[in-house]
């Protein structure tokens, strides 16, 4: 048995010893190096661009702008690609352009010998530019007159809206209203690995390129399209990676330097970001404003909802519309009897590109959605986990937007156990009494819930593929297209085909590095998708691994089939003679036998049509400094329906590191821009205030297991879910403390002041 056990990491030791190889660790010699000159304006065009001096220089190869590439649109979204049209991302890049539509747009690119003459010719090219004012905001990119910034009637990228019961009805039949107006803003993924590729050309002129990318099929197709290459001709190959967090779901560089090495004659060619530019250049989270109204009774009965939202996208389309559609999808199954209306629009600007990031939008909905939930508590003056008890959902229920049945749900046991754990009934009685007016720390506690998918199904096609091969020495070969980005899913994997080939977890080994040209097909890492999908593949190429055995192992022992199991790596024939074999011995005679002797392997794809919803909930303990404008953690948990556990100590690693990303985007990170000018003044580490380790409080997870019959093995997501609830609840934890309500992101010292002061808390606590 292997699932449900923490085994280690397949990649811990490499990783911990610094032995993993990163695309920047597989360079080949005589690379050449690629730098992007960057625009210094937010939006404009440019009516000059004199590249002579940078071309003079010695050690430059090659520099390029807009008039020397394709000519072709491409979207940079990493999405499985749609046969109807409406249904693909918006094709609005090229490699290089003369409209600036950000300030770090690309609009040169220099190929030099190292770094050093890159950076320096870089500085030699001159360029003038026809300036705009920036469109920053909805008001400004939506204005009657404001300039078009790409080939369409407005700025509008696109809009939707669903729409299950009578929410206006329900609503004027409700007891009580609540609303409320809440934004979210610019975060950066930051992940520790910036963006960096590699490319040259085989000796069958084929491009390969090797990069840093959670995508690499998809980024095959891509880089296709945006060359006009046929996609047989380009391989992709995607070592070890350091973190992406849905930022290496866009294909950022690989286009690019596929290009220049085309250009030049196939010698290799890489790019590799600095810090600063990875944070200014590929992508953010979604800026939301979200209006949002909900009606309830007064025992406790939610009836309506309904939510105004509207995303900002940046300067290029990238995710687009997906991410708030997407995010929009996961509100009726943790709500299902509530009716709900969701309309929202995204539209361009001249901010930094968005694109996916961890939660996929839901980050913003849940913080909209969930602090409305605390104020109409608190509205009829009910327990907020009594009032989420009364209206999650249970299993049974229908998704009233895909009509059909939640097969498996823990919320009410997530809300049970975190309230216990927290000590929520306790502490609630005592901070009433401890929290005086005049007193300037106050104690609080909040409550967060959630719910969210596993995959893109119905929206995008889910298919994945495994191929097993016993090998020689009795051990398990396993392929995968599903993307080990860090997250730990080639260990669930080998944990998932152990299980059902019955042998030890130690023997299998599964390939982590993707090769396009061998791995079997699969979109990529991102929407929580990978334990889920690759399930059925894995347990289907399995079943077959083990027939195949057992069948060979039957013409071995001459015996039945049916005589035999197949336990711990060894066959046993339930005969008298309880005749064995290893999975060595069973090989090696396949392998070299003269006559009977073949190679066992399976090759499974298969395409996932389901989508079942995680759900789980941040219990957070709060004490505010009034005068400090301070929020420290005293106490965090997640409690979390994941499904059937498939690693344990894999789980609570997701779970920690979700608290910690939710924390440090609740509570300090936002990329700033300048409102006249749109200039980012904050594309460093140092500047754009990330929290570390020393900011971190203990955190706490836990786990409802419940077995959803959709998965091979029961599991659900818990890749995106750990981060989704995190910041609402703090949010609540601080009203509960101060009576103060913040609805913007991020509740930094600085936004605490100007709350507090508007609410005359600080004069009152000095």
């Amino acid at each position: 048995m292997s699932i449900g056990y923490s085994e280690q990491r397949l990649d811990a030791t490499a990783k911990v010893t610094g032995r993993s190889r990163f695309t920047s660790d597989l360079i080949m010699p005589g690379t050449r190096v690629a730098r992007y000159l960057r625009s210094k304006i937010a939006h404009g065009r440019i009516t000059n661009i004199d590249t002579s001096g940078a071309k003079a220089l010695p050690g430059v190869e090659a520099v390029f702008t807009f008039e020397d590439i394709p000519k072709t649109p491409f979207a940079t979204a990493g999405h499985a690609y749609s046969l109807d049209p409406k249904g693909r991302d918006v094709e609005d890049r090229l490699l290089l352009t003369d409209y600036v539509r950000y300030h770090g747009d690309e609009i040169a690119i220099v190929v030099a010998t190292d770094h050093l003459i890159a950076e320096q010719a870089l500085g030699l090219i001159k360029v003038k530019y026809d300036e705009y004012p920036p469109l920053l905001n909805h008001q400004q990119a939506m204005a009657e007159q404001a300039p078009i910034l790409h080939q369409q009637t407005s700025n509008k990228v696109a809009e939707h809206q669903y729409q299950f019961g009578n929410p206006d009805e329900a609503m004027h039949h409700a007891d009580t209203t609540v609303s409320g107006c809440f934004q979210t803003q610019m975060v950066q993924h930051c992940h520790l690995e910036n963006q960096i590729a590699m490319a040259y050309m085989d000796d069958t002129d084929h491009i390969v390129i090797t990069s840093s990318t959670q995508i690499p099929h998809i980024c095959r197709r891509i880089i296709a399209q945006a060359l006009s290459w046929e996609i047989s001709r380009i391989r992709v190959v995607k070592p070890t990676v350091g973190g992406g967090f849905g930022n290496k779901q866009d294909v950022v560089l690989e286009p690019m330097v596929a290009f220049l090495t085309w250009k030049l004659g196939g010698i290799p060619v890489m790019i590799d970001l600095d810090r600063e530019e990875s944070m200014l250049s590929t992508r953010i989270r979604h800026p939301f404003n979200v209006d949002i109204k909900c009606g309830v009774n007064r025992d406790g009965t939610l009836k309506a909802l309904t939510l105004d939202v509207v995303s900002n996208t940046g300067a290029y389309a990238s995710h687009g519309h997906s991410i708030a559609k997407a995010a929009g999808s996961k509100l009726p199954p943790l709500y299902p009897k509530a009716a709900v209306r969701y309309k929202a629009m995204t539209h361009y600007s001249n901010l930094p590109a968005a694109g996916a990031m961890r939660g996929y939008g839901s980050p913003q909905i849940v913080f909209a959605v969930e602090s409305i939930m605390e104020e109409a508590a608190r509205n009829i003056g009910m327990d907020s986990v009594e009032f989420r008890l009364r209206n999650v959902a249970q299993q049974g229920d229908m998704n009233p937007l895909t009509d059909k049945h939640i097969t498996s749900c823990g919320i009410r046991e997530c809300l049970i156990k975190g309230r216990e754990r927290i000590g929520w009934d306790k502490k609630k009685e005592d901070y009433r009494h401890s929290n005086n007016p005049s007193y300037n720390k106050r104690r609080g506690l909040g409550v967060a819930c959630f719910s969210y998918g596993n995959g893109t199904y119905p929206a995008g096609v889910e298919i994945a593929g495994a191929r097993m091969v016993l090998n020689q020495d009795g051990r398990i070969t396993v392929q995968v297209g599903a993307t080990e980005i860090g997250q730990g899913s080639d260990t669930a994997i080998a944990q998932m085909a152990a299980e059902h080939l019955g042998v030890p977890f130690s023997a299998v080994h599964v390939v982590s590095a993707q090769d396009t040209d061998v791995t079997p097909f699969d979109p990529g890492s991102f929407a929580s998708r990978q334990t889920y999908v690759i399930s059925k593949p894995v347990s289907e190429a399995a079943r077959e691994l083990r027939e195949k055995i057992l069948g060979y192992a039957a013409e071995m022992l001459n015996c039945p089939v049916s005589e035999l199991t197949l336990r711990d790596g060894i066959v046993v024939a339930e005969t008298p003679e309880s005749q064995t074999l290893t999975l060595k011995e069973l090989a090696m005679d396949a392998y070299y036998h003269k006559q009977r002797g073949h190679q066992l392997t399976a090759d499974v794809s298969c395409k996932t049509t389901t989508n079942a919803s995680s759900f789980g909930c941040t219990f957070v303990d709060v004490e505010v400094d009034i005068e400090l404008c301070q929020t420290s953690i005293l106490n965090i948990i997640n409690v979390h329906d994941a499904g059937r556990i498939i690693n344990p100590i894999l789980a609570e690693g997701q779970v920690h590191g979700g608290i910690a990303m939710g924390l440090s985007g609740a509570m300090g990170e936002e990329l700033l821009v300048n409102p006249d000018t749109g200039i980012i003044y904050n594309n460093n580490l140092l500047d754009y205030k990330i929290a570390t380790m020393p900011d971190m409080p203990d955190i706490g997870s836990d786990f409802v297991e419940t077995t959803e019959p959709t998965s091979a093995y029961g599991a659900k997501s818990i890749g995106e879910p750990p981060l989704l609830s995190v910041a609402p609840a703090i949010r609540n934890a601080i009203l509960d403390a101060t009576d103060v309500a913040i609805n913007r992101l991020p509740m930094s010292p600085k936004a605490l002041f100007n709350a507090f002061s508007e609410a005359h808390l600080i004069q009152e606590a000095n």
